[in-house]
Order: structure tokens, then C-alpha cells, then sequence
């Protein structure tokens, strides 16, 4: 199997109707899907099937227990952190083939001690300052389709 494009992990995720779309985004561009318990929800539960629609059997997802699980199977990638706090924005990066996207859960989003570690590595995206948040599953595609952009597209067949 070919190594995934992205790595796209989402840290206790909460709503699994976000994850099903989130899911779905992956196996668009053919990155994997990381999942770091505790989940919000059961990995069978109906919802997050039909948020995937009939794709969730081809998703390449995987669920771990820590986030230090990730880092040590991919000890090669970088890491960039998503949380609105942060001053970099996601056009100020330089994805690469193989990176580690990591968002929070929707309702708290990434850990202070995550964030703290990797300063340089978080980004956000900009938003109108009436907005506190934008949706997890949109915020996912919306870098994940960047990181891919800058890489100049998906290699599919015509």
C-alpha cells in the first residue's frame, strides 16, 4: 500500500457526523484518518456510517490511544496543529507530502501541552472576528485541500 499523502488526526473527536465527513475527505485525496481516544462516540455507531456515506469501508483510518502513538509510527513527519489561537495563518506553511495535520475536539480543541511544545507549528485560519469557530469537518478539508494544493494537485487518473 502507498504511503498516505496526509496524515490528518483528529485528538478526541466529539461529533461523529464531523468525523464521517472528515473520513470522507480523506479517502478524496488519499490521506489516513487518525483517531486519538477517548472518541465521543462508537466507531459503529450508525451516524458516523451514514456521515460517510457507502465510503467508510475504504477510508484508511486507524484509532490509538495517544497522540504520542502517531509521532512515534511516523517519526519522519512534520506536524502542524490547527487551533484558532494561533498567530500564523495555514497559507504561512510549507506542507510537505506525509504531514501530520492535528486538530482538537470540536467543543475544547488541542491541549495546551500539544500546542506549547510545538509553537512554531500551529496555524489557524482566519476568520471575521464575530466568528468563534469554524465547523471541524470544514476546517479539515479546508487545510488538508491547501497542503495538497501546494503539493500541485492530486496524482489521479484522468
Amino acid at each position: 500500500m502507498a504511503s498516505p499523502l496526509l496524515n490528518i488526526v483528529l485528538h478526541h473527536p466529539e461529533i461523529p457526523q464531523n468525523t464521517g465527513n472528515i473520513g470522507r475527505t480523506c479517502l478524496a485525496i488519499g490521506a489516513k484518518l487518525w483517531l486519538i481516544r477517548p472518541l465521543g462516540f462508537s466507531i459503529d455507531e450508525k451516524s458516523l456510517r451514514r456521515a460517510g456515506l457507502d465510503y467508510w469501508q475504504h477510508v484508511d483510518w486507524e484509532v490509538v490511544d495517544s497522540f504520542a502513538e502517531v509521532c512515534s509510527r511516523l517519526p519522519e513527519a512534520s506536524i502542524w496543529c490547527l487551533t484558532r489561537h494561533a498567530a500564523r495563518l495555514v497559507w504561512d506553511a510549507e506542507f510537505a507530502r506525509g504531514d501530520i495535520l492535528l486538530f482538537g475536539s470540536e467543543s475544547r480543541g488541542l491541549p495546551a501541552a500539544i500546542l506549547d511544545e510545538l509553537p512554531v507549528r500551529n496555524l489557524r485560519l482566519p476568520t471575521h472576528p464575530v466568528v468563534r469557530s469554524l465547523n471541524l469537518a470544514s476546517t479539515v478539508s479546508t487545510v488538508a485541500y491547501e497542503a495538497v494544493r501546494q503539493f500541485g494537485g492530486l496524482d489521479l487518473p484522468g
